[in-house]
């Protein structure tokens, strides 16, 4: 903890956070702080006035009701006297200093801030984890930290062609993060009905793309892939991808499940009706899948974040609620993700002026948003269609 400190206050335990109080306070706003100690000091929360701070006593808290309590409370006061200011500012410090808060459970909608974790704490934590040896199966890689800089002729471009000979033209270690959506063909020349659709022939070209990525992707760099299972051929790709950073040494951060909301599927596609037999399973969500190359920590200046709390603490909850993208038939692609995606993304996973790469472009999703939240870009895509409509996207940022 920063500002606050753990104290003990009739045999229980209270984080106290001080603040210091500002000589303009009026009655207006010490009669705030009274009703609000009225209110909260039975609830795990409790204020105590010195001459020279507000000291705020908490154990748990509902913040979005106390926020609600505050703001009515403060409305209430502008009413009651119209000509005496309130001081909202002061008010506002209480809220920043208890959202500084990093750790804390949950537990009935309020945030536990005290023993949240007692029941679960295990003894020589550090020590077991060394024991266990975390991500075994990327312990032995050869990775390089070297960094080497991206040339300037692949800075900010849109480069049609083939990825896998494209990438090759790279230097190692010169890409801070990939996030690509990869295309479920590449122009191999198979149709639906094909027996058995070549599958090998797809993920044998998919694997040759992303041995490229890891190596062109820096030291602590990440690969984030959004893949959705074909759920209709029981093809679960998104565990085939995830074997395949595996088994070359990438660590397996974790998932976000991007949940579509989009309840648009065939409900005549039951599989076996009203049987155990073979029901069809109905699914609303894809998973991106990140990893990390080396090490879970990216070095970087603390300048360049440019991710807030709220939306930091929104966002590391795994299951992100995205509608789909809406503009498909305007950009012709089939399988476009929107932009809010690729933003949580790149803001959770990259600083600003980082090198952005996507092997599959398409139209320019990621390039567009890597543009437009200050990092550098490289979008590769067969289709020259494609790389036009991307171009034109960029342009049209100007």
């Amino acid at each position: 903890m920063s500002d606050e400190e753990m104290i003990e206050k009739n045999e229980k335990k209270y984080i106290k956070i001080e603040i210091p109080l500002e000589s303009s306070l009026n009655q207006s706003d010490f009669e705030i702080i009274q009703d609000l100690e009225d209110q909260y000091h039975h609830a795990g929360f409790s204020l105590k006035l010195n001459n020279s701070n507000l000291e705020v006593h908490l154990k748990s808290l509902d913040l979005d009701k106390f926020k609600l309590t505050l703001n009515y409370l403060i409305n209430t006061a502008k009413r009651k006297i119209p000509h005496q200011e309130i001081h909202e500012d002061f008010f506002n410090k209480i809220i920043e200093k208890i959202e500084d808060i990093r750790s804390y459970g949950i537990k009935g909608g309020k945030r536990i801030y005290v023993d949240y974790n007692k029941e679960r704490k295990v003894i020589n934590r550090k020590e077991k984890i060394a024991k266990r040896s975390s991500y075994y199966y990327a312990q032995d890689h050869s990775f390089s930290s070297v960094q080497n800089q991206m040339p300037s002729e692949y800075i900010n471009k849109i480069i049609c062609g083939d990825s896998e000979d494209i990438l090759k033209k790279l230097p190692s270690n010169s890409v801070d993060l990939v996030f690509t959506s990869p295309p479920y063909n590449f122009g191999l020349g198979y149709e639906s009905t094909e027996d058995g659709i070549h599958w090998n022939d797809y993920f044998d070209k998919l694997f040759a793309v992303f041995g490229e990525c890891i190596r062109v992707v820096k030291f602590g760099g990440r690969i984030i892939v959004n893949v959705q299972p074909l759920f209709s051929d029981y093809i679960p790709i998104h565990h085939i991808i995830s074997n395949f950073f595996m088994e070359n040494k990438l660590i397996w951060k974790g998932e976000v499940l991007w949940e579509k909301n989009n309840y648009n599927c065939k409900y005549t596609a039951w599989g076996s009706w009203k049987s155990p037999s073979s029901p069809y399973l109905k699914y609303t969500w894809e998973f991106l899948e990140i990893f990390c190359k080396g090490e879970l920590t990216k070095p970087g200046s603390p300048e360049k974040i440019d991710i807030n709390a709220d939306e930091f603490k929104k966002w590391v909850v795994a299951k992100w609620s995205i509608a789909p993208e809406r503009n498909m038939k305007e950009f012709g692609h089939p399988a476009m993700f929107p932009e809010e995606l690729v933003e949580r993304v790149l803001k959770l996973f990259s600083y600003q002026d980082d090198m952005i790469l996507d092997p599959f472009n398409g139209v320019g999703t990621t390039t567009v948003v890597a543009k437009k939240l200050n990092r550098k870009y490289l979008g590769i895509d067969i289709s020259e269609e494609y790389c036009k409509k991307a171009e034109r996207r960029l342009k049209m940022m100007l």
